[in-house]
C-alpha cells in the first residue's frame, strides 16, 4: 500500500505556487472578528493608506502614476494575487519609464510592500516567501541596472520593508487560522458534549424502564402461576395457557435482562441505587417536604380526580417535578414554587413554576442535564414539554404526558405480597 503521509516538503512543490501565485480567483480579505463594531477598519485603512499615496507625486507625472499605483491596493482587498503582479509591473514602469525622483520614490516601494501584505494574508507561507522573493530582486536588478536612484542602502530598505510585510501578513494569517480553527473545535465539542448529554440521560431512562417493566412481567408470570391454584378442578385448556403465559413471560424477563441488564447497573461516577422501587406521584408529598427542608418554599395544587396512571408516565411526571424543583433550588436561591397537577380523561399537565432569585446563586458544578433529562422523559411519552422564563418574572416548566385511565383489575393474594 503506498504511503499517503504528507509533509510539509511535500506540501510545497511548484504546482502549489502556480496554484496560489497565478490565479484570478477572488479572495476578499476577512473582517475583524472582534470587536464588531470596528470589522471594517482593516478594509477602511487600507483605503485612506491608497488615498494618501496617491497624493505624494512630485508633479502631475508623478501624481498621475501615485494615483494608479496606489488603486492597487484597493484591489488587493478582494484579489490580492492579481493586485501583487500588478504593483509589480506598476513598478517596473515607473522606475524605467518615469524614476521617481529622492522627494517622492517612497511610495513605489510602499504600495508594492502593502500589495505584497494583501498577498501573505490570503495564500500560505511558502508562497507568500516565494512572492517576496521575487519582488525582493526587482530593486536589487534595477539597482544594478542603473534605473533606480539613491545608493544601495535604498534595496536594503526595500528588502526590509517586503520581509516585515511578509512576516507580519503571515503571522496575522496564522493568528485567524487558529481562531477559526478554534472556534470550530469549540462547536464540535459543544454539540458532543450535548450528544452525550442526551445519551446518558437515556441511558439514565432506560435503567429505570428496564425496572417497571421487569416488574410488570414478573408479577404476570406470578399471577399466571397462582391461578390455576385459586380454581377448583381448573380445566386442563385453562391450566396449559396459563402455564404458556407463565412461560412466555419467564422467557421475555430472561431476555429483557440480558438485554437491559447492563443498564441497570449505575452509570460511571454514579452511586448504586439498590433494588428500591422506581418512585411516583405517590411520594410526590414526600418530595416537596424534602425540597422544603432543602429551603425552597413549595406548594402543591392538584386539579381533577386523582387517579392511576401508568408505570411509566408515573415516573416521567415525578422525575420532571423533582427535576425542575432541584434547578430551582440550584438557581433561584430564596424563591417560591409552586406545583400544579391537572388530571384530564386522557391526559396529565404538570407545571412548576419558581418565583425569581432573592439573591445572586452561587455557581454550580455539573453538565447540565436537567433540561435534556426532562425533554427526553416527555418525547418518549410522546408528550409536550416547554421550560423557559415565566411571565412574571422567575422560570416554568410545563409537560403533558398521555396518560389514559388505566382498567381495574382483580388483585390476587399472591400480587397483595409483593
Amino acid at each position: 500500500m503506498p504511503d499517503t503521509t504528507t509533509t510539509a516538503a511535500d506540501r510545497f512543490s511548484f504546482r502549489s505556487l502556480r496554484a496560489d501565485l497565478c490565479t484570478r480567483r477572488a479572495q476578499p480579505m476577512p473582517p475583524l472578528s472582534w470587536p464588531r463594531w470596528l470589522r471594517w477598519l482593516p478594509q477602511v485603512l487600507v483605503v485612506l493608506a491608497a488615498a494618501a499615496l496617491s497624493a505624494t507625486g512630485a508633479d502631475a507625472t508623478a501624481t498621475a502614476l501615485a494615483a494608479g499605483h496606489a488603486a492597487v491596493l484597493v484591489v488587493g482587498l478582494r484579489r490580492p494575487v492579481p493586485a501583487w503582479w500588478l504593483s509589480t509591473g506598476f513598478t517596473v514602469a515607473i522606475v524605467v519609464g518615469h524614476p521617481p525622483t529622492h522627494d517622492n520614490r517612497l511610495w513605489v516601494w510602499v504600495v508594492n510592500a502593502g500589495a505584497l501584505f494583501l498577498l501573505s494574508l490570503r495564500v500560505p507561507i511558502p508562497s507568500a516567501a516565494a512572492a517576496a522573493l521575487l519582488s525582493a530582486v526587482l530593486p536589487v536588478a534595477l539597482k544594478a541596472a542603473g534605473c533606480a536612484v539613491g545608493s544601495w542602502s535604498w534595496p536594503t530598505g526595500v528588502l526590509t520593508a517586503y520581509a516585515l510585510a511578509v512576516l507580519v501578513g503571515s503571522f496575522a494569517r496564522a493568528r485567524r487560522e487558529d481562531r477559526e480553527r478554534l472556534v470550530e473545535q469549540i462547536a464540535v465539542t459543544a454539540q458532543e458534549r450535548a450528544l452525550r448529554t442526551v445519551l446518558e440521560e437515556r441511558a439514565r431512562i432506560a435503567r429505570e424502564l428496564h425496572d417497571v417493566v421487569a416488574h410488570h412481567m414478573s408479577v404476570i408470570s406470578i399471577q399466571a402461576d397462582a391461578a390455576p391454584h385459586r380454581v377448583q378442578d381448573p380445566p386442563r385448556e385453562l391450566v396449559r395457557e396459563l402455564a404458556s403465559i407463565r412461560a412466555n413471560a419467564q422467557e421475555g424477563l430472561a431476555e429483557l435482562r440480558r438485554m437491559l441488564g447492563l443498564l441497570r447497573s449505575p452509570a460511571p461516577g454514579e452511586s448504586p441505587e439498590g433494588t428500591a422501587p422506581q418512585p411516583s406521584l405517590a411520594q410526590l408529598d414526600t418530595l416537596l417536604a424534602n425540597v422544603r427542608t432543602a429551603g425552597l418554599a413549595v406548594t402543591a395544587e392538584v386539579r381533577g380526580e386523582r387517579r392511576p396512571l401508568p408505570a411509566g408516565v408515573e415516573l416521567s411526571a415525578y422525575r420532571v417535578v423533582q427535576e425542575a424543583l432541584s434547578n430551582a433550588l440550584r438557581h433561584a436561591p430564596g424563591a417560591e414554587a409552586v406545583v400544579r397537577l391537572s388530571y384530564a380523561p386522557a391526559e396529565l399537565h404538570l407545571r412548576v413554576v419558581n418565583t425569581p432569585a432573592a439573591r445572586a446563586a452561587a455557581p454550580t458544578p455539573g453538565a447540565g442535564h436537567g433540561l435534556t433529562g426532562m425533554r427526553e422523559r416527555v418525547a418518549m411519552l410522546d408528550g409536550d414539554f416547554c421550560a423557559g422564563p415565566a411571565p412574571g418574572g422567575g422560570y416554568a416548566v410545563t409537560a403533558s404526558l398521555p396518560a389514559p385511565a388505566l382498567s381495574a383489575a382483580p388483585t390476587t393474594d399472591m400480587e397483595a405480597s409483593l
